[in-house]
């Protein structure tokens, strides 16, 4: 019985896999802005509350004013409500900015508006924590909510309380 089991489940995560572009032996890199490479998969544990942390250490992007890159820490960190995003897709879309002009409140902005987008998940929020150029650190805070009143609370919540490091990393370990 466990034998036909672990066969059905075998195909079963094959079928979940065959549209996914992942273990291609190529990986084409986005050279422009590419929210189209975001991809979702089903949450196995739908109607359970927890978070989902993703940290990108090397995110880049261009000041759309001078051209010169800008560079930053980007946390993401999202509760999931039936889909979740699948984390090379995450790379690949986050690698998208390196030529993409923007200001650094935009890119978290438009982060966070297609993740929320491609997931619906219950809460969703980008952090970003850009490295000092001229002088000046910029860590701007983008959210989303569901409309269910649990997480429409959290979001107002996390809002008012935010503060650089706060839902990211200790101030005195960034630098």
């Amino acid at each position: 019985m466990k034998k036909s089991k672990n066969i059905a489940s075998k195909s079963t995560r094959q079928k979940e896999l065959a549209t996914f572009a992942l273990g291609e032996t190529h990986t084409d890199y986005p050279q422009n802005y590419a929210p189209q490479v975001l991809e979702a998969f089903d949450n196995k544990n739908p109607g359970k509350v927890a978070w989902t942390t993703f940290i990108c250490t090397e995110f880049t992007s261009l000041c759309p004013k001078t051209g010169q890159p800008d560079f930053a820490k980007i946390f993401i960190n999202y509760i999931a409500d039936k889909k979740m995003v699948e984390s090379k897709s995450l790379k690949l879309y986050l690698f998208s900015f390196r030529n993409h002009g923007d200001f650094h409140e935009d890119c978290i902005q438009k982060i966070c508006d297609d993740l929320a987008k491609l997931m619906k998940p219950q809460y969703l929020e980008v952090v970003g924590e850009f490295t000092p150029r001229g002088g000046i650190a910029i860590f701007p805070f983008a959210s989303y909510s569901s409309s269910d009143k649990k997480f429409t609370a959290l979001k107002e919540q996390r809002l008012m309380n935010y503060a650089p490091g706060k839902y990211s990393m200790e101030l005195s370990k960034l630098y």
